[in-house]
Formats: structure tokens, sequence, C-alpha cells
């Protein structure tokens, strides 16, 4: 997974983002259309998307309720549209936050270090007796120690970092083995059936990790 998807037409303004955010060590890809920039987040996933709104195929709300349709990935639109309704109909959409242009490239660095320290600078995720420890990369149900292997683990964080939101296998797959090209989609519905048989009460009835036919699955609280 990368840290932040660019999504902008202008080349030479996403080349400059690309250079200062790789220079506070993100990994970064950028697109110039809305087609490019979801076959990216398909492929490898994010965990930020920067979103310009004006864009030579499809504008910049249709890629946000793509998104929005199945993860909660934080998107921070960047758009020289700066009216009132634009800028609610994205926070409406479910944008995080929204930056006009032209901009104070140390303002932007500062928005996106805020959400990456929000969303992801907590070093453990607790719900009920289950915690993921992401520092170390163990798991704990009721104090005791699950093994899990790394992909296991990453699908599990996935998951529980998107509780109560159905993941299409797509996404899951793409996100957590995108990178793998031995690795096919049914490996997905194997890991699921391996994840239930480890923090499940009745695997055989899963309470936490839900099956939503047709789409995907989903996280949810017991």
């Amino acid at each position: 997974m990368i840290d932040i998807l660019i999504v902008e037409d202008n080349r030479e303004l996403a080349a400059v983002l690309c250079d200062f955010m790789r220079a506070e060590n993100y990994t970064v890809s950028a697109a110039e259309t809305a087609e490019k920039s979801l076959a990216l987040y398909q492929k490898y996933g994010a965990r930020l998307v920067v979103l310009d709104i004006m864009l030579p195929d499809r504008d910049g709300y249709y890629i946000l309720e793509k998104i929005r349709a199945e993860s909660n990935t934080p998107v921070l639109i960047v758009s020289a549209k700066t009216a009132k309704d634009d800028k609610l109909l994205g926070l409406n959409l479910g944008a995080d936050d929204y930056i006009e242009k032209p901009y104070d490239i140390d303002i932007m660095l500062a928005k996106i270090s805020g959400i990456f320290k929000r969303r992801y600078a907590a070093d453990e995720l607790v719900d009920g007796e289950l915690r993921i420890n992401k520092q170390n990369r163990l798991v704990y149900k009721n104090g005791a120690l699950i093994e899990m292997t790394a992909k296991e683990f990453e699908l599990l964080t996935l998951l529980v970092e998107n509780k109560g939101r159905v993941l299409s296998k797509e996404y899951l797959f793409n996100t957590v083995w995108g990178s793998d090209s031995f690795s096919e989609q049914q490996t997905l519905t194997v890991h699921i059936k391996w994840l239930r048989q480890k923090i499940e009460d009745d695997p055989k009835n899963p309470k936490r990790i839900l099956t939503v036919w047709g789409v995907g699955y989903k996280y949810e609280s017991v």
C-alpha cells in the first residue's frame, strides 16, 4: 500500500507535490485522470488520497464517491473551486478536509501530517477482548497471543480499521496482496477462513468477520 495517492491533472504541480511529500518520507503515486487514479487505488490502495476536483474525464467528486463506497481512506480535497457549495459537497460526500488553490505547501504538509497522526499514529487497535498491536504486529484475544502470518495480520488490521464498513473483495485483495503477482483472489477467501478460526468464538457462525454476499466482507464489534 502506498502512503499518498495524488490526483492532479497539472503534471508540473503533481511532480512538485510528489517531491515535497517524498522529502517527508511518504511513498507517493500520482494520476492525472479519474480512470487512472481509481485503477491505482484499486491495485495498490492508499493511506491518503489528495484529490483535485477538476479533471479531464470525471470530476473528483466521482472518485470520492467510489472510494467512500468501499473504504474510509482519508481524502484531502485540493481544488480551485472555492464556492461554499463546492466545499459543502465535498465534505458531505466524506472528504476529511478541503484546501483551496493556491495554497501554502507548508500548510498542505501540516494538514497531511495531522491526518496521518489522527488516523494512523495509534499503536494499538482495541475492540472488546481483541487487541492489535500495530507496532509489534501482534494480536491478542482475552490477553492470549494469537499466532498470525504477515498477511493474516494485515488483513485483520485493514478490516478492524474499517469497522462497520463493507470492503469489497477486490479492495481487500489488492490492498493486502496487490504487489504479489503469484497470489490469486481465492487466497483472500482462505485467509478469511483462517482468521475466523483464530478470532471467532464459533468460526462456523462468525460474529466479527461477516460475509456480505456478492460484495465482500466487513468487521463488526461483538
